[in-house]
């Protein structure tokens, strides 16, 4: 089981975390509640990281004996990381235009192995018309991006994209370099490559100035990062799915496109899990996780826990539903 670990952001938050998790922390700029996470926020030693129970970082945990935590076929495929960032996220304000780099950019200026694709799995929403935005409907030149960057037009930049109307059990992959936002009142569990990369292209009115917007970068060099092209109505079907009337006890809940990056799905009632690293997020209801070694690890709405590759074959039981999120499978990447 881990403690909630919310580290301040620039954005303002909801009570949804607080209320799921009973007792986070709800305070205005705590929006995201990083799970499990091996990642710190882009420039810090530490902050990002997460505490197991005993006080413990789990990225020193994992970095003492990888092949426990991740397994040898994961380990030669992605070395040490786990390959994954699992956030809890509450918008309770609209977030800015941005986008985030891919793995080429990101080894080329940022020194990294990844970038950062991500995908949202919509749990809860408030207020009369939660949407989220995703890709330029149209066509854009670079030089017309660079233009509504420079002078800040927040009306161009977030009208030239795709508004999409969310209800819980939505999904919606984002590959990196996707122009996309966050409406208010969106709650979500996200998915994403473990990196705090983000070009955040309307930075006026969140940021306090452009310095922190573009990584370190110059300008031009960040603004390579966007990806230009129209997102018509096949390829957004193609990324987002609808899965809230699906009832079976296990749902996958991702697009495909999403598999060689991460993988999700939902659980409801008892359910067998293959041995992998895995974060688990309760939902609702309640119930224990069980393994060959070990007393049973009681769950109940609202908790997250953090699941070993040496835990082996487990077993969900209860009457509860969660998410379970994991890494790429060792072989989905070349």
């Amino acid at each position: 089981m881990l403690p909630a670990n919310q580290p301040r952001q620039f954005y303002r938050g909801g009570a949804s975390i607080a209320a799921l998790r009973g007792g986070g922390d709800d305070r205005e700029f705590g929006p995201e509640d990083w799970v499990a996470s091996t990642t710190t926020r882009f420039g810090q030693d530490e902050s990002g990281l997460s505490r197991l129970p005993d006080g413990r970082l789990l990225r020193d945990v994992v970095s003492a004996d990888p092949r426990s935590w991740l397994g040898a076929d994961h380990v030669s495929a992605y070395g040490e990381s786990t390959a994954l960032l699992v956030k809890l996220l509450d918008a309770g304000q609209r977030l800015p235009v941005h986008c985030h780099p891919d793995d080429v950019f990101a080894k080329q200026h940022l020194g990294s192995r990844f970038g950062k694709t991500e995908a949202w799995i919509v749990v809860g929403t408030s207020g009369a018309n939660p949407v989220v935005y995703l890709g330029f409907r149209d066509d854009v030149t670079p030089e017309t991006v660079a233009e509504w960057v420079r002078t800040q037009d927040s009306s161009a930049m977030l009208g030239s994209l795709n508004e999409i109307p969310v209800k819980p059990g939505d999904t919606v992959h984002v590959p990196a370099g996707t122009p996309h936002a966050i409406g208010a009142g969106v709650f979500i569990v996200e998915l994403q490559q473990p990196t705090d990369f983000s070009i955040t292209l309307e930075w006026q009115g969140f940021l306090t100035d452009a310095e922190g917007a573009f990584l370190g970068l110059e300008t031009a060099t960040a603004l390579e990062t966007v990806n230009h092209s129209g997102f018509d109505d096949a390829l957004l079907a193609s990324l987002i799915k609808r899965t809230g009337d699906l009832g079976e006890g296990r749902v996958p809940l991702l697009a495909e496109d999403a598999a060689p990056f991460f993988r999700a799905d939902r659980l409801h009632g008892s359910a067998e899990l293959d041995p992998s690293f895995g974060v688990l997020i309760v939902l609702d209801g309640s119930g224990e996780l069980h393994c060959a070694n070990g007393s049973p690890l009681p769950l109940r709405r609202g908790a997250t826990a953090v699941v070993p590759h040496a835990a082996g074959q487990t077993r969900l039981e209860g009457d509860l539903t969660t998410v379970l999120c994991r890494p790429p499978s060792a072989g989905s990447r070349a």
